[in-house]
Order: C-alpha cells, then structure tokens, then sequence
C-alpha cells in the first residue's frame, strides 16, 4: 500500500503517452507524402522489375522450370541438385531481402504492386525461414521422385521441333549420370540425420527405377524402353534425312547405356541398402524437431493459424455431416441396409465400374473428356473470365501408373505450345468408379485446376511469380470447391453421381484426420488405411495411396478441406452482406482473378468487394 501513490501518476502518464501519440498519429496522417500517379508509377516499375529479374534468374538456374514454361535458352540441361544450388538460393534470397527492406518505398506502391511486395517479401521470408528443414523430406518417394519425375519430364515436357531440340533430349539424357550422383549424396546426408523414408516407399521406387531399364537399347526384347520410344517418337515427326534420325538414335542409345543406366542401377543399389537401414515409423514426429517442423508445414500449407487438434476436430465434424447426407441419398435410391452395406455394395457393384480391357480405359477417357466439354458450355454462367489455354484429357503413363494418385493436371505451357493436361490414372479400373467421374473431371479440368491455373498464368500486369506461384490452401481449395459448384447448376443429377461428389468430399474430410493422425498421434500406416476403408466407399487400393501420399507430403492433404471451406465461408459472408445484390460471377471474378494467394489474402479481397459494392448500391 505504500506505493499505491504511484497508480495515479503512472495512470496519468499512460492517458499523456496515449494522448501524445495520438497526436503524432494524426500529425502523420495530415503530413504524409501524397504521392502522384508518376512517382507511383516509377516505385511500382521499380519493384516490377526487381520481381522479373528475380524471377529470371530463377528460371535460369532451373532449366527443368524454364522448360516447363516453353523457354528453351537451357533446353538441354537438368537442375542441379546439389547443396551448394540449395546454398545458393539462399543466398539469393538473404539478398532479395535486404533489398526489398531497404530499397523499396513502399507508401509509394500502387495497389497491385504493394500486394505482389508483400506476397514475394513473404516468400523469401518464409524460404529463409525453412532452410533449416531443407532435409525434412524424401528425394524419392512413390508420389514424385526422380526416379520417375525425370522421365515423365523429358515425355511430357520436352517437345522436339528440330535436330537441335532432339540433341538438348540426349543431352539430358547424359545429365541423368550427374543428377542421380548429387540424388543418392542428398539421401545420404538425410540419413546422416536421421531422415529416412519408411521401408514400404523402398519397393516402390525400385520397381520406378526398374520399369525405365526394360527394352531396347538395355535388353534384346523387341520393344523400345520407355525413353528411347518417347524419343524415337518425337524425331520421327521431323522433316530431316532418315540418316539424320538414325544418327539421333544411336547418340540416345548410348547416351541411355553410359548415363541414364549407371544413374538408376546406382540408385538401385543404393535404395535396397538403405531399406535395410530403415525402419517402419511413419509420421514426421520421427524427424529432428519434428513437431516444429509439422506445425510449420501445417502453416504453410493452409494458410492459417489452425493448429493440427483444430484441424483434426473439424476433419472429425465434417465427416460424420458427410455420412449424414450420404444416408440420406442411400435411402433415395431405395438401398435397404446401413451406410456401411451401402459403401459395399457402391464398391463391388459391376454397374459402377468400366472394364480393364483397353475398351473400358477408352471409354473412361471418353467420358471423361464429354464431362469437361459439357461443362465448357455453362460457363458463362458463372464466370467473367475464362482461360484461353485448352485442355485435353490423358491416361498415365504405364511406366508411373502403379505409384502415382488417381488423377492429377499439368498445367499448360506459358507459351500456348500445350494445354492443360488432366491426367487419369487407370491402372486399376476398380479405383475409378462412374459415379466419381464427375466430381474427378470438375476438379482436375472444368471449372478446377484448369480454370484457375490457366487463368492465374494468363493475368496480366502481374509478376512472373504470381503467374506461376502457388499456395496449395487456395489452389486445391477452389479444386474442392470447383466439385461441388456445379451441384447448384444442376449437374449430378444421378443420385448415384451425387454420392460420387460427397465421397470425394468426404475423402478429403478424411484427410485432415489421417494426415494429423499420422503425423502428430503416431498412427500407422495400416491404422490409416482403416480409417480410410471404415469410413469411406473408396477402394483398399485408394486408402493405401492416398495413406502413403500422406506418409512422404506431410501437412499437403489438409490443404483441400481446408480451403474449400473458406471459399464457401467468404461466399456466404458475401452474400448476407449483399443480398439481392450477390452475383456468383462477380464472386468468382474476385476470387480467380488475383492469381493464387495466402487465405487471409483471400478474405481482404471479399471483404473490399463487399465493401465497393455496398458503396455502389
């Protein structure tokens, strides 16, 4: 009590303190700079160009990138893979922070402009940031390893329009000795700290590795290996002398034979030595700091401050309302017994199923590519802008299919030389029910990935790296969202189709509980799987892929639920806000029409169109 003198005087010092700053407050807002439309003009130039250079030098130092966008300045190179690649980024990115902090008025930035700043100052902070996890992950893996990224790479990535161009391929083909040296050191130094995949991924990436060594020019059997057909393929459509193919051909054979051979039996070798190093543990709890570096990727992957428990609870609430409404359709279709004889019977019934013979895969392929063209005409609408990119629809190719997901898109080439590519994989024709096709080709082609990708890579008056940037909350949340938008035009109108979109949905409700399953509560791979299987009308054969997609991408799969959700909470924000004056273009105008961006991005964007439009009104 003696001291209780001092409240008063610390009470008034606090009132002058808050009342003297909110003078400099106001006497800063009366005294800012206005700037004109030149000086914004010239500031945001200025910044524009540092984001190309930037991005330039980027692609420069990943040729595989610069192809992918049509570049062809390094066409017959490979990435480096080495750490000191990984050391150089990094120090670039140290570089570009420093300039951005110190070079940059950011008062004089235009709207635009002052949004890709804080987007590309956050990439790099965030790349400096995880530098310290750059080994918390696995180079090879059943979902993209090299062992079959690099094929997949030169087939559908490497076009050949001249001599020159089938060269840059046997070039390519002669890095692959180099890379998959650097690849086998980089698996050596995760090893040396104790990250290592679990021993199934070992099979797989062997039998990856194997597939590419089978036919000609590495045994005597009549058929083309894999990358001597694409190659051979692609120079046969040239306009040159048959003397000149022949020569291509043997420099490929024997760039095949003295690189591409020794690289994977290398890695062969390699891999089944570790496997029997390695152990059965499944979830990043096993790596150095691993529930850091998991709580990490949770935060860049969604976007958001929702901690693994939060997601794992909403994951939990989503699939028992899911189960609730396919019930409901269960009883539609008159199926007498539960929602669980109800999966079986959608498993194993014949009419939900193509063939396994190639007519069943074409039939699939067809009907897959009438879903898309069939949504084609609609959008109008429901949207203002639409991509100029076409897309085509295409079955994994057999040398990858037993490895890799369902489906997935490529997007189309910066140039306009290919489409987006959505990809099928019909390995396993019991994986790929009739009934999901719909929400499948929503998803992965129209109005999804194709919709939104396409359309981020052809914005205009936008930096090179929102062009070709990501954040997968945004990006597999409109693919979420891009299933279950064409309900409300009146597509699935099976009942059978709409179960179809629930399960899909449900599969990613699923996610969120096996993926923080996995990686925080040290579920196994078997326990996965039978969440996966107890709780969804998916095939065993999905629940052990997307199990382990879950095991080798830790946090990724939460990212599809999770932005779903906050595209259709911002969608119903807009509409109470707005009412009779909601228009669903609009809407999708303002949430496609920035390129990919962070969530709370997202939702700024929302609340300045609700905010327009209100002051229109």
């Amino acid at each position: 009590m003696k001291h209780s003198y001092l409240r008063p005087l610390l009470l008034l010092c606090a009132i002058t303190i808050l009342f003297s700053c909110g003078l400099e407050s106001r006497n800063e807002q009366e005294n800012a700079k206005v700037y004109t439309e030149a000086e914004v003009a010239a500031e945001s130039k200025k910044v524009n160009d540092y984001f190309q250079k930037s991005f330039d030098l980027g692609v420069a130092n990943y040729p595989e990138f610069e192809t992918r966008l049509g570049i062809k300045t390094h066409y017959g190179d490979l990435n480096d893979n080495s750490p000191a690649a990984e050391e150089r980024d990094l120090k670039i990115s140290k570089e570009e922070l420093a300039w951005l902090t110190d070079s940059v008025n950011v008062d004089a930035l235009s709207k635009n402009s002052l949004l890709s700043y804080k987007l590309f100052k956050q990439s790099v902070e965030n790349g400096i940031d995880d530098y310290k996890y750059r080994l918390h992950n696995y180079p090879v893996n059943q979902m993209f390893g090299a062992q079959s990224s690099k094929p997949a790479f030169l087939i559908n990535m490497h076009s050949i329009d001249d001599v020159s161009e089938a060269e840059a391929y046997v070039s390519r083909l002669n890095g692959f000795n180099k890379y998959f040296t650097q690849l086998v050191e980089n698996l050596k130094a995760r090893e040396a700290i104790g990250v290592m995949p679990p021993k199934f991924v070992y099979d797989k990436v062997v039998q990856d590795s194997e597939n590419i060594l089978v036919g000609q020019p590495f045994d005597k059997t009549d058929e083309q290996s894999t990358l001597l057909k694409d190659f051979m393929k692609k120079v046969n459509a040239l306009e040159v002398e048959e003397s000149a193919k022949s020569t291509l051909e043997e420099q490929a054979k024997e760039a095949l034979l003295t690189s591409v051979k020794p690289a994977y039996e290398a890695l062969i070798s390699f891999i089944k030595g570790q496997k029997e190093r390695a152990n059965s543990e499944h979830g990043a709890w096993k790596f150095p700091d691993g529930k850091a570096f998991f709580n990490n990727a949770l935060k860049r992957t969604t976007t958001t401050d929702l901690t693994a428990d939060e997601i794992y609870e909403i994951g939990l609430s989503e699939v028992d309302r899911i189960h609730g409404e396919m019930e409901a359709i269960s009883h539609k279709v008159g199926f007498d017994g539960s929602l669980h004889e109800f999966f079986e019977f959608m498993k194993t019934d014949d009419q939900f199923y193509y063939s396994s013979d190639q007519a069943g895969k074409d039939a699939y392929l067809a009907k897959a590519v009438h879903l898309i063209d069939s949504m084609k005409t609609r959008l109008d609408e429901i949207f203002i802008s639409k991509p100029k990119a076409d897309i085509m629809v295409k079955a994994v190719e057999s040398f990858r299919e037993q490895s890799t997901g369902k489906a997935f898109y490529n997007r189309p080439a910066a140039d306009g030389s290919r489409p987006g590519i959505y990809y099928a994989n019909l390995y396993d024709m019991a994986s790929m029910p009739t009934y999901a096709m719909e929400a499948l080709a929503y998803h992965e082609g129209i109005p999804g990935h194709h919709m939104q990708l396409a359309i981020q890579q052809e914005l205009e008056e936008v930096p090179m790296f929102r062009k070709f940037g990501g954040y997968t909350a945004y990006v597999e949340g409109w693919g979420l969202y891009s299933e279950y938008l064409p309900k409300e035009m009146g597509f699935y109108a099976d009942p059978y189709s709409d179960f179809g979109r629930l399960s899909m949905e449900l599969w990613r409700a699923c996610r969120l509980v096996v993926d923080i399953g996995i990686h925080t509560k040290k579920w196994t791979r078997e326990e996965g799987i039978k969440y996966y299987t107890d709780n969804t009308p998916n095939a065993e054969l999905d629940a052990m892929k997307m199990v382990e997609r879950h095991i080798v991408m830790p946090s990724q799969a939460t990212a599809y639920k999770i932005g779903m959700m906050k595209i259709l909470e911002l969608r119903e924000k807009a509409k109470v806000a707005l009412g009779e004056g909601f228009d669903i273009r609009e809407f999708h105008e303002v949430v496609i029409s920035h390129g990919a961006i962070p969530l709370n991005v997202l939702e700024d964007f929302v609340d300045e169109y609700i905010e327009s439009k209100n002051k229109d009104s």
